[in-house]
């Protein structure tokens, strides 16, 4: 190539590949259009050209971690890992809340057998707000994973035998992975797929404990270490996992053997721990606060802290949780002993990561002064983003269920916040209080009332002039589904105890695409017997529609400011509906709504000011 053709082909983004590269060619191009040519050659699987281009970018600003990032990507596709770890380490020192720095940098430690820095970037690449979508995406990329899930569904509903499943000696890649145990150990799984292959795996595992047997072909800490992280996804879902009659025959006698040896004082060997934890919560155990008090090998301490440590902190910290009124509604007893059972979510990320990372954490005097009531704060992550939002503030997180309450001060003590008040109160006795706020946040609470609207005057009442008050109410609309599930699950006559919920699940996942219930499946809280619970079998739940919304701010003189919906719903309105007046036009947002019945399928969130 000529310097005329050579000078044409890189005005037009396109370097030909081994191709010597004149002096300073570079300078003619700003970095994001380097960085595109960048990716573009390293696409077209040109490394050395790729390379090159980084390294030009990096000459500029030895900082620029997408340059670094891609460095790193180039060099794990040669095999170099080594390299990759250099610059990625570099990557990650730049910018430490990148998930994707994370979870390449990881992928290079676990190749070159760093197991525990591995570990380490793999869980802060989750902890990051990598997607549910890719972590489940991740998962997939291990091919024996894959190959057992077609297995399963060769025979689905038909059980699959241990030795049909882990009879072809390739464990080892799976107790080799350490994305999926950082996985399991902090996240909810929430696909179909992945359900069936791990409450498979589960079954089999267990068969290895039960037995005492496990083949010569598979080493016993492997085994440890991947039912240890089955045992967290079970205790993050809360058990909701199908079990057959003899898996549930085969986890009780084990956990009778351990409560035996923690009594007689003996050895408890760590593969029993993790099979006992895979089907029953080991604070729930008589021996619970013993097995705390015995050290444990490393393998096992993670699971020990959450299923010990964690959960029996709390229950140390429920007397201490301040009482602000009485619960003497008949409903409201029914709901916060469905929430004492079942706290509602259980989640393990901290929400204000995501914040973080997208650069968007407010001054330390945002909301200065302000006083904001959260009415059904629930375990907590609701009432940590308000924090978040308004760090300023002064915030009363009030929710009717004391052992929601002792798991939200738990994790707001976890991230050292320290502007939320924690108390236990119903919603309809908050009149009594004789406070006032300019903030209210009711999101998720008022349709489990008796009489929402009750409880919605009674909120405004506490609502200083001008306040604002952010709502959450179901959409009619959005869950058809979800009241027809809720018609099939009484014609069933299944109750709330978890085994009735754990068998309509399956029935559910049999037959879910005849019914056309695929939107329940799809949905996250189907997936963990308290988000199940709350979606399908609540004691209490009301349904609003735009025109009752409507007609209750008009009653209460309230000026509406807005739905709070997703980019893409927001596009599709303003094309029927241009204009911000539009926006807040609730006609407008019925009409909609008629056409679009699932634009609202989590909730109606929107808030309102008190003028």
């Amino acid at each position: 190539m000529n310097r005329k053709k050579r000078r044409a082909s890189l005005k037009r983004g396109i370097i030909s590949a081994n191709v010597s590269l004149p002096d300073g060619w570079d300078k003619a191009f700003t970095t994001d259009d380097l960085m595109a040519k960048a990716r573009w050659h390293q696409q077209q699987r040109q490394s050395e050209t790729a390379l090159d281009i980084c390294n030009r970018i990096l000459a500029r600003a030895p900082a620029h971690v997408p340059a670094l990032n891609l460095l790193g990507l180039i060099y794990q596709e040669t095999g170099r890992h080594k390299l990759a770890v250099k610059a990625l380490e570099r990557a990650v020192a730049s910018d430490a809340s990148n998930a994707a720095c994370h979870y390449n940098l990881a992928s290079s430690y676990q190749v070159l057998d760093r197991e525990d820095d591995a570990t380490i970037h793999f869980q802060k690449a989750i902890a990051l707000g990598m997607s549910q979508k890719n972590i489940e995406g991740f998962i997939f990329q291990n091919p024996t994973i894959t190959a057992y899930i077609n297995r399963i569904d060769e025979k689905w509903p038909l059980p699959v035998k241990a030795d049909e499943l882990l009879g072809r000696g390739d464990l080892k890649s799976i107790t080799d992975d350490v994305f999926l145990r950082c996985a399991l150990e902090t996240v909810l799984v929430c696909t179909e797929p992945l359900e069936r292959f791990l409450t498979c795996m589960r079954s089999a595992l267990l068969g290895f404990a039960y037995s005492r047997t496990v083949s010569p072909s598979v080493n016993t800490r492997d085994v440890v270490r991947l039912f240890s992280a089955i045992a967290q996804q079970c205790f993050i879902n809360e058990y909701v996992f199908a079990q057959s009659d003899e898996e549930t025959r085969h986890s009780s006698a084990l956990r009778d053997l351990l409560l035996q040896k923690s009594a007689d004082g003996a050895e408890i060997a760590p593969l029993l721990l993790a099979a006992v934890a895979a089907y029953f919560p080991l604070h729930s155990l008589s021996a619970g606060r013993a097995l705390l008090n015995r050290k444990w090998p490393q393998i096992v301490v993670t699971l020990v802290d959450r299923q010990l440590r964690e959960p029996l902190a709390e229950a140390d910290d429920l007397a201490s949780i301040p009482v602000l009124t009485a619960v003497d509604d008949s409903v409201s007893f029914r709901v916060m002993q469905q929430y004492a059972e079942n706290p509602y979510p259980r989640w393990t990320i901290n929400p204000l990561a995501a914040f973080a990372d997208e650069g968007e954490m407010p001054a330390a005097s945002a909301g200065e002064g302000k006083e904001i009531l959260i009415a059904g704060c629930g375990s907590g992550q609701h009432a940590l983003q308000v924090a978040q939002n308004f760090p300023g503030a002064r915030i009363l997180a009030a929710d009717i269920s004391l052992p929601s309450l002792a798991y939200a001060r738990r994790k707001t003590r976890e991230e050292g916040v320290s502007n939320i008040e924690y108390v236990q109160a119903d919603i309809l006795q908050l009149e009594t209080i004789g406070r006032s706020f300019d903030r209210v946040e009711a999101v998720g609470v008022l349709h489990h009332l008796a009489e929402p609207e009750l409880g919605w005057r009674v909120l405004l009442s506490l609502l200083r002039p001008k306040g604002e008050m952010r709502v959450g109410l179901y959409s009619e609309a959005a869950r058809r589904d979800i009241v027809a599930v809720r018609a099939f699950i009484a014609e069933r006559g299944y109750g709330s105890a978890a085994e009735d919920i754990r068998k309509c699940r399956q029935e559910i996942l049999r037959d879910f695409d005849n019914r056309r219930w695929t939107g329940v499946i799809e949905t996250s809280d189907f997936y963990s017997m308290s988000g199940c619970r709350d979606l399908l079998f609540n004691v209490m739940e009301h349904r609003f529609t735009i025109t009752q919304i409507k007609a209750f701010l008009n009653e209460q003189r309230l000026s509406f400011q807005g739905f709070e919906v997703n980019p893409w719903v927001l596009d599709k309105f303003q094309t029927h509906y241009p204009g911000a007046a539009a926006l807040a036009n609730l006609d407008n947002w019925q009409a909609f709504e008629a056409d679009n019945p699932l634009t609202f399928r989590n909730m109606y969130v929107f808030t309102v000011r008190k003028d």
